[in-house]
């Protein structure tokens, strides 16, 4: 990994994706509190590993840009890949139970990250109530997420659970100001398939009834999703369109 020079100190006060990371509805004094936590940005390379299983904590990393994905090994050697972070989202609150981090940080694209010491962090946390609380409700967020994901794996077909996931990423992508209609995966086929506990196979036949119905137009990892509401009312029970029961949830 590489470092980037240091981090200019307004930088939380004047970042674009303030309101979905740690500072939003923290006033700007005490935002800079939080900035001057950050010594300096750190540049990951695609492909690295910002932290591993069993590491020590010892910072707690939000996304400046670029893409992750966390992701461990199960008992049997497969890959389970637990979440997909992008910019304002947080890496590393795993650890924060046990001091060690549970899973594997690996960079999808160049990106940069803003590490924040984690005993400073609690330390400014008790001092600054807003912050106590926005750090809650992240944890918090983090407990409906995997919730979500848990009910697209057990009430949902392959299909569905890929509309569900195109979806999601569309509403994080508006929420920081990008098309919630086209944008790029930065993750493979075969990532998509591990997170919604699907075979690669059954994860390119879903892709292909997707376009099939005309949902969606997938060109490599180009999406465009051509109607929101019909992707929402895929799958029936008998004649009635089922809702997918979307939740959509941000890091801040």
């Amino acid at each position: 990994m590489a470092h980037c020079p240091s981090l200019r100190s307004e930088s939380c006060v004047n970042c674009r994706v303030r309101e979905l990371c740690l500072p939003g509805g923290v006033d700007s004094a005490d935002a800079q509190r939080l900035a001057n936590l950050i010594p300096q940005r750190m540049k990951i390379r695609k492909g690295a590993a910002l932290f591993h299983p069993a590491d020590p904590l010892r910072f707690i990393y939000v996304v400046h840009h670029g893409f992750f994905k966390t992701s461990f090994l199960s008992a049997d050697g497969r890959e389970q890949l637990t979440g997909f972070q992008m910019s304002a989202d947080l890496l590393g609150i795993d650890a924060i139970s046990s001091g060690r981090y549970t899973c594997d940080a690996i960079a999808l694209e160049d990106s940069e990250v803003c590490p924040i010491h984690f005993s400073q962090l609690e330390v400014l946390s008790r001092e600054l109530p807003s912050l106590h609380h926005k750090l809650n409700r992240i944890l918090s967020q983090e407990v409906v997420r995997n919730q979500q994901l848990l009910m697209w794996m057990g009430n949902l077909n392959a299909e569905e659970r890929l509309g569900a996931f195109l979806l999601d990423l569309s509403a994080r992508m508006q929420e920081r100001g990008y098309s919630p209609h086209a944008f790029l995966l930065r993750m493979t086929r075969e990532d998509i398939a591990a997170h919604l506990g699907l075979r690669l196979e059954t994860v390119c036949r879903a892709i292909a009834y997707l376009r099939g119905k005309g949902l969606v137009r997938i060109s490599g990892r180009a999406v465009e999703i051509v109607s929101h509401e019909r992707l929402k009312a895929l799958g029936t029970s008998g004649s009635t369109p089922r809702k997918l029961r979307l939740a959509p949830v941000n890091a801040g």
